[in-house]
């Protein structure tokens, strides 16, 4: 990644091109979150017949992914706080170009529910990598948009999967096989962009490697750079087992809490969108993909309102009105019987938009 020749400081720097492209690549990681756990819907409606799939397998095979996201970002925040970002930050997707293509040889339900875990360690790795770089990359003033593109480009992942599962499912019986090795090619495109990433200022100090770190910041920032220049780092480790203090044991529950069911039903509706819009009735035969691109709209739409609500109502009571609109809204999908089309799509537009502010904060 060419790098930018020029700015003042690193706290005030303008968005340089470097930047630009860091967070560019950076997004690259929820995008393929969005990509891999969106055309598994689409490959299923194939994968059913041809493997003889029971219920156990389907949601077996739906779930594999997000479990493995859970590990691979439990695990390796610490790891790469060990080794650092830069390694990690492109080795994540080598794994995720093999294993997306492994996937289109698989002959049986547990091969594939095996290599869709390992994906989704990979997956869920690239979240603390890639966000602890683009973190400790950005200048203060720019660092909240940067961050909230992340949010966004997990949609777009999810519609440009919605996308290429809908043109590839009638192209032949074995498209599912192509639908599941298409990830391969955003990887490969995104390991290519991020060769030659910088290793994190922050993190060389944090390990002492200051002249490391220097040389960095006055090939990122410019000449006038300094290591003053950086926010103050940490001199002593934090231990894990602080978050169960009494200090900090509440927050991390409502954090958790709040984080866990924003995605465990989010993922659902994205996994099994063809199966859950048919079931409702909202499209016939391939036709559930306009339902599908309309309640996209508002998960996008509310990201980017997401953005500016939260410096204007606060993270805590944003969080919490949210998840009451969204409770409200699949109580109407889960209870009404009956209920005519436009009542349903309501509960999904409603669901959808308030989805982004309940996990922005």
């Amino acid at each position: 990644m060419k790098l930018a020749n020029q700015s003042s400081g690193v706290e005030d720097s303008p968005l340089t091109p470097f930047l630009k492209r860091l967070t560019v690549y950076t997004s690259g990681g929820p995008f393929l979150d969005g990509y891999i756990l969106t055309i598994i819907g689409m490959a299923l409606l194939q994968l059913e017949p041809v493997l003889q799939l029971d219920a156990f397998w389907t949601g077996m095979i739906g779930a594999a992914a997000l479990i493995g996201l859970l590990v691979g970002g439990a695990i390796f925040g610490y790891v790469t706080d060990l080794t650092g970002r830069q390694f990690m930050y492109q080795i994540d997707l080598v794994v995720i170009i093999i294993f997306s293509i492994l996937q289109m040889f698989i002959s049986t339900p547990w091969e594939l529910v095996a290599l869709r875990f390992l994906i989704g360690i990979a997956v869920g790795a690239d979240y603390p990598i890639a966000t602890a770089l683009l973190t400790e990359f950005s200048p203060r003033k720019y660092r909240g948009a940067m961050m909230g593109l992340l949010a966004s480009a997990w949609y777009a992942g999810a519609v440009v999967a919605g996308i290429a599962g809908y043109l590839l499912l009638n192209t032949s019986p074995d498209a599912w096989r192509w639908m599941l090795g298409s990830a391969a090619i955003p990887a490969l495109i995104l390991a290519a962009g991020r060769w030659g990433t910088p290793e994190s200022p922050r993190w060389l100090v944090g390990k002492g490697r200051t002249a490391e770190a220097l040389t960095v910041i006055k090939q990122v920032y410019g000449s006038h750079a300094s290591l003053a220049d950086l926010d103050e780092i940490p001199s002593e480790k934090t231990k894990i087992s602080r978050l169960l203090e009494p200090e900090y044991f509440k927050k991390t529950m409502f954090v958790s809490l709040f984080w866990t069911f924003q995605v465990a039903p989010c993922f659902a509706i994205y996994t099994f969108a063809p199966q859950i819009l048919a079931a409702f009735h909202l499209g016939s035969g391939n036709d559930w993909i306009i339902g599908y691109a309309i309640i996209n709209i508002f998960f996008l739409t509310g990201t980017i309102a997401s953005m500016s609500l939260v410096n204007h109502f606060g993270r805590r009571p944003l969080i919490i009105w949210s998840f009451i609109f969204m409770t409200l809204a699949m109580l109407v999908l889960g209870i009404v019987p009956g209920a005519p089309a436009w009542l349903i799509f309501l509960g999904f537009a409603v669901y959808a938009f308030f989805s982004r502010p309940a996990k922005y904060p």
